[in-house]
């Protein structure tokens, strides 16, 4: 069984049932996820795009979905239990299901470990009850789950060695039925519904700033695997802003743009190994807002800034992701070539941090592994 809740986790989850099965061809993943779940052989049985939300409000809006899912997978379980239970990241529904996996004699891997290092460090105390083995993606997570007695392995970021360029922003300019000399600004604004609600608001604001300062500025929204087009539409029709709409095809949006406004999450991290300028918002409900900055033991939100130690590119958050201030960062970025250049660099530099695991700490190796001793 494999559970993934959101876009990112749908996309590092295909990339280990692929893995695995370069391995061994027999093995039968089925469970909850979403599109490149699905075209990597997995049965899904709960669609993620219905689970993807973020926020304390937004989870208890959408709380019949989510407990639904969960009733039923603790069902096969407990009723028709697999050889191994593999979760990504979405730790709120993740770990209430290792719970009952414990309960049952599965075995729990935890594949994309949650920023218990960020905010929330008592669930590792969570975690070391009932997951048999953490699979991190960076270096700094595995010191953290020793120094906490969990058992960890580091199995290197599955985005370090995937994303590379593919083509010039030229030509992925003229695929895209823009003018390839004309500036590019992307808009990402997440792939859950609720950070859409939240979000599209401000960077489209932005957006029709940057637009009436720079009538020839092209815009580039990539819609994620999660979402459709139509979704957009109660925002995009209000607005005179030229935004063309990419179906899942993000990274080759990144190398199309000369700068990007940006949700933050896993998405900051593949802007930055293609060293696309960006300015990352982070923006939730007030409650979720109040609560949550308590908790929060780091000093960056982005996590191309948490990687590089430092804050590489701008991070406007909460009541400080304004239309104006948005768009005083993007032009910043556009009218400085000299800092632009230099984020790029620094951006790039995020690679080497990343850290290389051996072939024989592979996820996918760590997988087999667990299936031979179970």
């Amino acid at each position: 069984m494999i559970v993934a809740g959101e876009a990112s986790g749908d996309m590092h989850a295909a990339g280990l049932v692929n893995e695995v099965r370069s391995l061994d061809s027999e093995v039968r993943f089925f469970g909850i996820g979403g599109v490149r779940m699905r075209k990597a052989g997995v049965e899904i049985l709960v669609d993620s795009a219905s689970l993807a939300v973020v926020g304390i409000i937004e989870v208890l809006k959408h709380w019949s979905e989510i407990s639904g899912a969960l009733k039923r997978m603790r069902g096969i379980l407990r009723n028709e239990p697999p050889d191994l239970l593999i979760l990504t990241d979405y730790p709120d529904f993740n770990l209430r299901l290792a719970r009952t996996a414990t309960e049952c004699g599965v075995k729990v891997l935890y594949y994309i470990s949650p920023q218990v290092w960020a905010w929330r460090q008592s669930r590792v105390k969570v975690i070391r009850e009932r997951v048999d083995m953490m699979a991190v993606v960076f270096p700094f997570e595995e010191q953290f789950y020793q120094r906490h007695g969990v058992p960890v392995r580091f199995v290197g970021h599955p985005l370090r060695d995937e994303v590379q360029p593919s083509q010039s922003a030229a030509e992925l300019r003229a695929e895209f039925g823009l003018d390839p000399d004309n500036t590019v600004v992307g808009l990402f604004p997440g792939s859950r519904h609720s950070e859409i609600r939240r979000l599209m608001p401000v960077i489209l604001g932005a957006a029709q700033i940057l637009h009436r300062s720079r009538p020839a500025l092209q815009f580039l929204l990539p819609v994620a695997s999660t979402l459709r087009e139509e979704d957009f539409a109660p925002w995009l029709h209000d607005h005179d802003v030229p935004v063309r709409l990419v179906p899942d095809r993000a990274r080759e949006v990144i190398e199309a743009c000369d700068a990007i406004i940006t949700a933050s999450g896993t998405v900051t991290l593949e802007i930055a190994l293609l060293g696309t300028p960006m300015v990352v918002v982070y923006k939730v409900a007030p409650l979720t807002y109040f609560l949550v900055k308590r908790l929060i033991k780091i000093e960056h939100l982005a996590l191309c800034n948490i990687v590089a130690g430092e804050q590489i590119v701008p991070e406007l958050i909460q009541s400080n992701a304004t239309p104006q201030r948005i768009a005083g960062q993007i032009s910043a970025i556009l009218d400085d070539p000299q800092r632009a250049r230099t984020m790029r660099e620094q951006l790039l530099a995020v690679r080497e941090q990343l850290g290389v695991a051996s072939d024989s700490d592979s996820v996918g190796r760590l997988v087999i592994e667990m299936l031979a001793d179970n």
